[in-house]
C-alpha cells in the first residue's frame, strides 16, 4: 500500500536552510520497527509519523535510531504539510497526539505557531567528561528530562565550538544544548545542539531546545517573546513566547520533496 512521504525544510523561508524533516502521512498506526526502519531509511534528524484520530493525530517521531519524547522542527513540518496538501482546513487548528502530551499548531501570518510544554532546567552538576568533550569553559549548567543546558560567555563561543560527538554520546541525556546571549542583530540568544547519543551529531534548528531555551532566557532577560537563532551551519529563526509552562514556537517550512512509499 502506498504512502505519502515529504521532505521539509522547517525553521527557514528557502530551501535548504533550517532543519529538515521527514514527513509520512498514515492511514492507520503502524508498528515500530517498520517507523524506525523508514526514519533510518529518510536519514534526517527525524521523521514524523501521523496517523488520523477522531480529535486530529497520532504523531510520533523517530531518529534514524530511536523513537524522542519531543521534536519542534518534525511537528512544524507535518503542521505545514496538513495545511499544503489540504487535510485541514486553512483556519483549522492542527492538533496531535503524542508521547508529551497535546501539541497544536496554528497559523500565524505567514509563519505557523507550535503550543508546546515548556521544559524549564534546573541547574545541575555536569557529568564526567562533558566540560573535556565540549573543550570550553562555561558559566552554567543545567538539566530537564531531556537535555543537558549549558550557557558559554558570547556568541563567538557557540559559533566557533566544535565538540568531540563521540564523548557527547556517552552523557546521560537525549542531547546537549549550548547558548550565549545574542550579539547578532534581531536575536536574543543563540544556541547549538548536539545529540549523538540519537545519531543527530548536531542538530540543525531544534525546536524542543527553545523549549529549555525560553524559560531559561525569558527569566535572564525580563521578557516573554523572543528571537532565538540556531547556529548551525544550516541555521534557522525560532520565535518563542513564554507563557508559564507552555511555549509558543513560530517559524516558517519549505516543501523539497514529495514521493510515495510503497512498502
Amino acid at each position: 500500500m502506498s504512502r505519502p512521504i515529504f521532505k521539509v525544510d522547517s525553521f527557514t523561508d528557502k530551501p535548504f536552510a533550517g532543519n529538515p524533516a521527514g514527513v509520512c502521512l498514515l492511514d492507520a498506526p503502524r508498528p515500530d520497527p517498520w517507523m524506525q526502519s523508514v526514519a533510518a531509511e529518510m536519514n534526517v534528524a527525524e521523521t514524523a509519523f501521523l496517523a488520523p484520530r477522531k480529535d486530529g493525530f497520532g504523531l510520533r517521531w523517530f531518529t534514524p535510531t530511536a523513537e524522542v519524547d519531543l521534536c519542534g522542527h518534525a511537528t512544524l513540518a507535518s503542521a505545514h504539510i496538513l495545511w499544503e496538501e489540504g487535510i485541514v482546513a486553512p483556519d483549522a487548528e492542527a492538533r496531535f497526539h503524542t508521547r508529551s502530551g497535546l501539541l497544536t499548531a496554528r497559523r500565524a501570518r505567514t509563519a505557523i505557531a507550535l503550543n508546546f510544554p515548556a521544559e524549564p532546567v534546573a541547574a545541575a552538576e555536569p557529568p564526567p567528561g562533558l566540560a573535556s568533550a565540549l573543550g570550553i569553559p562555561f558559566t552554567f549548567c543545567g538539566k530537564n528530562r531531556m537535555d543537558y543546558l549549558i550557557e558559554v560567555a558570547d556568541e563567538s563561543v557557540v559559533r566557533s565550538l566544535v565538540p568531540g560527538p563521540g564523548a557527547l554520546a556517552s552523557m546521560p541525556a537525549r542531547g546537549v544544548i549550548v547558548t550565549a546571549r545574542a550579539s547578532m542583530p534581531k536575536a536574543d540568544f543563540v544556541s547549538r545542539f548536539f545529540a549523538p547519543a540519537v545519531a543527530v551529531d548536531e542538530d540543525p534548528v531544534t525546536g524542543s531546545a527553545h523549549c529549555a531555551l525560553a524559560p531559561y532566557w525569558g527569566a535572564k532577560l525580563g521578557k516573554t517573546a523572543m528571537t532565538g537563532y540556531q547556529a548551525s551551519p544550516r541555521g534557522g529563526w525560532v520565535g518563542v513566547r513564554w507563557n508559564g509552562d507552555r511555549v509558543d514556537l513560530e517559524g516558517r517550512a519549505v516543501t523539497v520533496l514529495r514521493g510515495t512509499l510503497v512498502v
